[in-house]
């Protein structure tokens, strides 16, 4: 006659033994997701989901790239030319220079290229330097729009067709204030792109 084997004793659980009479309880099983990945997570609803007629936020913007030298170089460039520009036509027709004109136009140029070009020490320098040649060239434009009044021609003839004779007139008029108004812009450009990078 042929016996059979008992079976191999199972391991027991050292904080849970069992006893012989009591059943062994099948094991517990995680529901599968109805794709039949087990290992595939299952994510939460969206917050707006379950709240019919729920409004979701706006898009955020994107933000734009700082820390790009170039970037905050090419924005105060644009910003000094169009600075001059204003500045020369707020000369032209007050015929004085003003002290706060020349304050924004360093703070312009300084805050393009601290909030383009981020926190790069060599910005402020930049900045400082095209805010000297902004003013420079804004009182040109101030001068030449001055004369072609005075002279009954155009800007852009005496602007361009006598640079020479505007550039004289600058320099025959130069004083200390003149030159106090390229401090105060220079300074206004270094100041204000520290700031603006921030």
């Amino acid at each position: 006659m042929s016996q059979s084997a008992p079976p191999p004793p199972q391991p027991q659980s050292p904080s849970q033994p069992q006893s012989p009479s009591q059943p062994r309880s099948a094991p517990r099983l995680q529901p599968q997701p109805a794709d039949g990945n087990p290992f595939a997570q299952q994510q939460a609803p969206a917050p707006y989901a379950a709240q019919p007629g729920a409004v979701p936020p706006p898009p955020v913007p994107p933000v734009p790239p700082r820390g790009n030298v170039a970037l905050g170089v090419a924005g105060a460039v644009v910003a000094a030319v169009a600075a001059a520009a204003l500045y020369g036509m707020v000369i032209g027709l007050t015929k004085h220079e003003i002290g706060w004109a020349a304050v924004g136009v360093g703070f312009v140029i300084g805050l393009a290229a601290g909030r383009l070009g981020g926190r790069n020490p060599l910005l402020a320098v930049v900045s400082t330097v095209l805010a000297l040649g902004s003013v420079y060239l804004g009182q040109l434009v101030g001068e030449a729009m001055i004369g072609a009044d005075q002279l009954d021609m155009s800007f852009s003839e005496v602007f361009f067709q006598h640079f020479g004779a505007v550039q004289d007139a600058w320099k025959e008029e130069a004083d200390p204030l003149t030159f106090l108004f390229f401090a105060i812009a220079g300074w206004a450009a270094f100041s204000g792109t520290r700031k603006a990078a921030a």
